[in-house]
């Protein structure tokens, strides 16, 4: 089955290039990038140009503010896959990343992953090219000893667990357990997707558009969220908390579209079609 990739990214190349390079040694290789920019700079078109071994694409737009979930379904109308995998731009692959989505993938479900939060230091290590994601993972247990100690880390996140295993059968998968959606990490069937008319673009800067709203719109439409964590994993680069404000009206208009059951949102692919 052919994957589509969806990284959401602004300006940031550095961490870019991180997901690329742990891309690249993916264990399943039969994907397309799609690099989701929300802006549209030369730098980004010319790190682009230069990204050899794996088929990438991209997508860019105006810069006028944070239009995130345009950029995405801007991905979506690129992609030429089958499954959809959506990853933001700081957020670090694993190489067992791509197969852990396949491995549980199946129609009538959407993946929610997770990822680990690493800390200021190894962040900025890999930043500084001194660690490698692949070095990180392979020795979670003790490269990334320090981040157990902090809550905020969810170092339990990172750890992997093989899909086809015993302990992963018999006492991960039948665990039960409430599965959210988070938008830096999920998976689904392209047609599902264009089901609910992609990302819904009215909320703007909002944070509702990749998680929350989405989560809900899938469920209505029919769909089972189930989790990929431990199977599908990734790091997540430090940075600072970024504050995308819901609006008392956004939030209105959102529960509005619960009560009513308007799932197929108005303001999504159906955008872009001519």
């Amino acid at each position: 089955m052919k994957v589509s990739i969806i990284i959401a990214v602004y300006k940031d190349i550095t961490a870019l290039n991180l997901i690329i390079e742990a891309l690249k040694i993916q264990t399943y290789k039969n994907f397309e990038v799609i690099v989701a920019e929300d802006n549209n700079s030369f730098e980004m078109k010319e790190y682009i140009n230069s990204v050899k071994e794996i088929d990438i694409k991209h997508t860019f737009q105006e810069d006028k503010g944070v239009r995130k979930s345009k950029s995405q379904n801007n991905g979506i109308l690129k992609s030429s896959g089958e499954y959809l995998i959506f990853l933001d731009g700081d957020i670090i692959p694993y190489s067992t990343f791509v197969a852990g989505h396949i491995a549980l993938a199946k129609e009538g479900v959407v993946l929610a992953g997770r990822r680990a939060n690493l800390n200021a230091r190894l962040s900025k290590k890999f930043r500084e090219g001194t660690l490698n994601p692949y070095s990180l993972q392979k020795h979670y247990l003790t490269l990334g000893i320090e981040l157990m100690f902090d809550k905020n880390t969810r170092y339990e996140q990172g750890i992997y667990i093989n899909p086809n295993s015993f302990i992963y059968k018999y006492f991960i998968s039948t665990r039960k357990r409430n599965t959210s959606l988070i938008g830096c990490n999920f998976s689904c069937f392209k047609k599902d997707m264009v089901a609910i008319n992609g990302f819904d673009e009215s909320y703007g800067e909002s944070s509702l558009p990749d998680d929350v709203d989405l989560d809900w719109r899938f469920r209505a439409y029919g769909l089972k969220l189930l989790s990929c964590k431990n199977v599908a994993n990734a790091f997540h680069l430090f940075h600072k908390k970024q504050n995308n404000q819901t609006t008392e009206e956004q939030r209105k208009r959102f529960e509005k579209n619960q009560k009513e059951n308007i799932y197929v949102c108005k303001k999504g692919l159906n955008q872009h079609i001519t």
